[in-house]
């Protein structure tokens, strides 16, 4: 197996830490802060990210620490405009876990702790060279003492003042929107129900409330164009309470604030995610707008989709061109993912009193129909997530009936707690994982797996390869053109 050094001890970097430990990589993980964030920061785990964390083996934490949320309510301050639910979608995870990244943080690190791989704190990788067999990385500590660490890999995770991506000269190319916000992390009565996101789109501005754990809520609002180029002043509790009475509706009082911040929006990302053996991933990749609470669900998804093509690449069962689809698929994700939350963000923004009618009567009429709202929910969800252009999705001939190569495979993988394989469902999945035992397994038979269509489902739970039941010849060329 490989050695990989990870740079950034966040939710992105501890989960590719996970999921690359837990195939029996050599990993490193460093972080320049002496401690894991104690702010609630990126607040929830959506039903994609909960998926990919139970194939891991580890979503139990997670769901014993969470909050459920079913949805979401839009309001203008006196009604309700409109409701989104998340209950009947396609997933064994049907809501929004409220989570704060503190919480986050402590169950990734203690679950990578319990792989035997603890983050060193206090490291920083100030510089790295890139050498035929591999990187070396000087890591300055606290005490000023130095490192040359040697690893195959590097993966960068390490934020959106990305050393890595600065050292690798990529462009990180956006800009940053000229309105001032404010955030409380504070504890609120008043507020039903209390299983729902709520967004007031008032006439001056949004006012949203996130629930974390019973009684605390995320608080955030506009407040406008801002009006100078220095950071505007963090807010007072007297200040939200205000914001609060004049944007919500009557009768919600807010107390003991755990986190009072102002802060600007920045939409910003690189054009490649990677570069020879150095990688990009998360908030060193992207960061955009909280709306849609997508940021960070994004970043770990993008760890989820380098680490098992890593992980084969290292144990020398796929060929290394398998990691250059780790950019592309994972870039046109950015793209959409930052479209989606700039659009969302300037619908809530707007201040034209007729744009805001017209707003709030288009959003009311689209979700009184049943199949916009789950559209919607599928979006936030992260389950309509694809690669369908990706040269991983391949489909066989005759063309396969419902399944569609880089979709999401609907149904539950079996938990992998140590092996990176793809899945062979379908007429001629015993085949297949005997001709590559090593890349290859097949799924529990059953009656419907043993008559329908041949697929090979990646190992992060994407359709790979879909075909005729029986299709073994077009499958076979699919996993020769990967494996060496």
């Amino acid at each position: 197996m490989g050695s990989v050094l990870i740079a950034g001890g966040g939710p992105v970097g501890l989960t590719m830490a996970n999921e690359l430990a837990r195939f029996g990589n050599a990993v490193r993980i460093v972080d320049t802060a002496a401690a894991r964030t104690d702010k609630s920061k990126a607040l929830v785990l959506w039903p994609r990210t909960l998926e990919l964390l139970a194939h891991g083996g580890y979503v139990e934490p997670f769901l014993k620490a969470g909050n459920i949320a079913h949805g979401a309510q839009l309001s203008d301050g006196t009604k309700v405009v409109a409701s989104v639910t998340m209950d009947g979608i396609d997933t064994p995870y049907p809501y929004a876990l409220m989570i704060a990244q503190s919480e986050t943080e402590r169950v990734l690190e203690e679950t990578l702790a319990g792989r035997g791989v603890t983050v060193e704190r206090n490291t920083t990788m100030e510089s790295f060279a890139e050498k035929s067999t591999g990187i070396e990385a000087v890591l300055r500590r606290a005490d000023g003492s130095t490192e040359t660490a040697q690893a195959d890999w590097l993966l960068g995770c390490d934020g959106a003042h990305s050393v890595t991506r600065h050292a690798l000269g990529f462009s990180f190319e956006g800009s940053t929107q000229d309105s001032d916000w404010y955030l409380a992390d504070i504890h609120v009565t008043g507020l039903e129900p209390t299983d729902r996101l709520h967004i007031f789109w008032h006439r001056d501005g949004i006012l949203a409330f996130f629930p974390i754990t019973p009684g605390r809520w995320r608080v955030i609002a506009d407040l406008g164009p801002a009006t100078g180029s220095g950071h505007h002043p963090d807010p007072t509790l007297e200040e939200i309470q205000a914001m609060i009475a004049h944007r919500g509706t009557p009768g919600i009082r807010v107390k003991d604030p755990i986190w009072l911040a102002a802060f600007r929006i920045n939409e910003r990302k690189v054009k490649d995610y990677s570069r020879g053996r150095v990688f990009l991933a998360g908030d060193a990749a992207h960061i955009h707008s909280p709306a849609g609470g997508q940021g960070m669900n994004t970043g770990m998804q993008d760890a989820f989709n380098l680490s098992w093509k890593l992980n084969l690449v290292m144990a020398g069962l796929c060929k290394p061109s398998l990691l250059d689809t780790y950019s592309s698929e994972r870039s046109a994700v950015g793209d959409m993912v930052l479209r989606n939350a700039g659009r969302m963000t300037e619908a809530a923004i707007a201040r034209n009193p007729v744009i805001q009618t017209v707003r709030n009567a288009m959003v009311s009429f689209a979700l009184s129909f049943p199949q916009i709202g789950h559209i919607m929910a599928d979006t936030l969800s992260e389950l309509n997530i694809a690669y369908p252009d990706s040269p991983l999705s391949v489909a066989g001939k005759p063309a396969p009936h419902g399944i569609k190569p880089g979709h999401r495979w609907p149904e539950p993988l079996p938990a992998d707690t140590s092996r990176s394989r793809f899945i062979a469902v379908g007429t001629g999945a015993a085949i297949l994982a005997a001709k590559f035992p090593t890349l290859v397994e097949a799924a529990p038979s059953s009656e419907r797996a043993d008559t329908r269509d041949l697929v090979l489902v990646r190992p992060d739970g994407y359709v790979g390869y879909a075909g005729a039941a029986g299709d073994t010849d077009g499958a076979e060329a699919y996993l020769k053109d990967l494996a060496v």
